[in-house]
């Protein structure tokens, strides 16, 4: 397992969730973001989902 980094933003560049989670590899990642993010109430919000080596996995802006 992999640890991937979830961070989301208000508009005022204030974060709002600062997050770390254990996945298989990207996709399972991606997924596992959008769950976190739906589950939260966070899917509209902009947000950024990277890998250990800092390789976008999920974001929006």
């Amino acid at each position: 397992m992999r640890n991937y980094h979830l961070t989301v933003f208000e508009k005022s560049g204030e974060k709002l969730l600062d997050e770390t989670f254990p996945a298989e590899n990207n996709d399972d990642a991606k997924k596992l973001g959008e769950k976190l993010l739906e589950e939260k109430g966070y899917s509209e919000h902009t947000h950024r989902c990277v890998s250990p080596e800092a390789k976008l996995v999920l974001f929006h802006r």
